[in-house]
């Protein structure tokens, strides 16, 4: 029994001498047990921005400027991508001043349609657009009279968000009807008599469209200076005169700066707005790189020469989202397809799956570098109403469009467009209509009564420096040296449209 004993002991000895060496083989050095390589830091890291030291974990003082420096590059980066509409906005209301539209009773109407003098976000030629910008903070409540028969109108906050819209997609079903927009700080009686809507921000966009009648804008511009009323709601007793402002042949820049200066734009923003307006997190993302409401934006000569860098990244983003873009379901045919939607996810608030899946903030950077207007009705399937969009930026076989080749696309038969179709052709720099000889560098089967069809019903447009012989009627001139994209509208889209029985051509290079 005490022999069995011994031998227990010995062996449990034994025991816990081996466990004991084998824990001190695997101890990490410096510590008292084995620690997880996961959680550790080695004394030299290399990455994309270069070779981190660390002693111990700790970095040196070369690392610590290098990561500081790719930290507030990396916050540059986020706030141009996501500020870009907020950027835009305040484009389109610097623009809009420099021609005089200030006041809330001022509109600037296209009552020749509009050109490429507009350095305007992919405007068309198509509708008689009436625009205003209104300042609630200076005006308070500010009432819209929208006459029958308007086309879509639309209200944007100045962060692009959708506040309501108006005319044929609004309640007023096209029926023409009195809006009142409401400050976001306003806390009086609301009268009755209106569709009533509440801004998150003082400065908003007001986007209003009126269709061609045979062709021509002289219906739709009679409806807006006979029906169109905009003032603030203290005149609603003697409204003021609506001041009309033409914008046709007018030079007008709207576009936001793609360099340094973005950030001061942003700023003047941030500066008039309530704080209100943005989410912590997009305001948190501001104050890392200096900006925020109440206090001045004086970057020091290191973070001034930063955030220039970063700008210079985000825009080259942003243009790579616009005319390469990487996401599976913005195509309209696939990605062997040229044509894709600048409205890619189809939900004007960028939200996946409802919100479920977080913000689709790629398409929200995408739309804003290169389009205006946001609006549940771009995306909801309204057969026979409203306007549907496609865009394409390279040929058939994917190369970008050179304006100094010649490039023919077909438009098959049967357009499934109730009212009509056109083809805008666009300048990548500006993405704004591509400035030529041509002022409307644009075909549209209502207004182009001279379209030449062929046999089978479908339409071959031409596009280069030149006219090819025989084909003047459907060419839409381009410039030697620059690049091209074009988007294609249907108005009142049919259901071969949204079921994809029917198809756009591709772009085919000639030369």
């Amino acid at each position: 029994m005490n022999r069995s004993k011994r031998i227990f002991t010995t062996a449990l000895s034994l025991l816990w001498l081996a466990s004991h060496a084998i824990a001190e083989e695997t101890k990490t050095p410096g510590f008292n047990h084995a620690i997880p390589p996961s959680i550790m830091t080695a004394d030299e890291v290399e990455t994309s921005i270069g070779t981190l030291q660390f002693f111990d974990g700790l970095p040196d003082a070369k690392t610590v400027d290098l990561v500081y420096n790719n930290l507030d590059r990396m916050r540059g980066v986020e706030v141009f991508l996501d500020f870009v509409p907020l950027a835009s906005i305040e484009g389109l209301r610097r623009g809009m001043a420099s021609l005089g539209v200030e006041k809330a009773n001022q509109i600037l109407l296209y009552d020749g349609l509009m050109d490429s003098n507009s350095l305007f976000l992919t405007g068309n030629t198509d509708t008689v657009y009436a625009i205003g910008i209104l300042d609630l903070k200076r005006d308070g409540p500010i009432v819209v009279e929208i006459p029958p028969g308007a086309g879509p109108g639309t209200v944007n906050d100045a962060y692009f968000r959708f506040v309501t819209d108006m005319g044929a997609p609004g309640p007023d079903r096209g029926k023409g009807g009195k809006y009142l927009l409401l400050p976001p700080d306003y806390e009086g009686e609301i009268p009755d008599g209106y569709f009533v809507s509440k801004s998150p921000t003082y400065v908003n966009w007001l986007p209003l469209r009126g269709f061609l009648k045979d062709g021509k804008p002289d219906d739709a511009v009679r409806m807006w200076t006979e029906g169109l009323k905009v003032y603030p709601l203290a005149d609603v007793s003697n409204p003021p005169k609506l001041e009309v402002i033409s914008g046709t042949g007018k030079v007008m820049n709207t576009i936001h700066a793609n360099n340094y200066s973005f950030f001061e734009e942003i700023d003047e923003v941030i500066q008039r707005e309530p704080v209100g307006a943005l989410d912590p997190e997009l305001r948190g993302n501001l104050a890392a790189i200096g900006i925020q409401k109440g206090k001045p934006f004086k970057p020091d000569a290191r973070m001034k020469q930063i955030l220039t860098d970063a700008v210079a990244i985000g825009n080259a983003t942003a243009r790579s989202l616009a005319f390469r873009p990487r996401s599976e379901t913005i195509w309209y045919y696939g990605p062997e397809g040229s044509w894709y939607s600048a409205f890619d996810g189809g939900d004007y608030r960028w939200l996946f799956d409802d919100g479920n899946g977080g913000r689709n903030k790629d398409a929200r950077s995408l739309f804003f570098y290169i389009a205006t207007v946001n609006t549940p009705a771009m995306v909801l399937e309204m057969v026979g109403v409203g306007s549907q969009y496609a865009l394409a930026s390279t040929d058939s076989k994917g190369r970008y469009l050179d304006g100094g080749k010649q490039y023919s696309l077909t438009i098959p038969a049967d357009v499934p467009a109730k009212d009509f179709w056109s083809l805008v052709v666009y300048d990548p720099q500006t993405r704004s209509m591509l400035q030529t000889d041509q002022p409307y560098p644009s075909k549209n089967n209502e207004r182009n009564k001279d379209l030449v069809t062929n046999a089978d019903g479908s339409t071959t447009l031409w596009f280069g420096p030149t006219p090819p012989k025989g084909h003047e009627a459907n060419w839409i001139q381009t410039v030697p040296g620059k690049g091209w994209f074009i988007c294609l509208r249907l108005y009142g889209p049919l259901q071969p449209w949204f079921d994809k029985t029917w198809r756009p051509g591709e772009i085919e290079l000639l030369d």
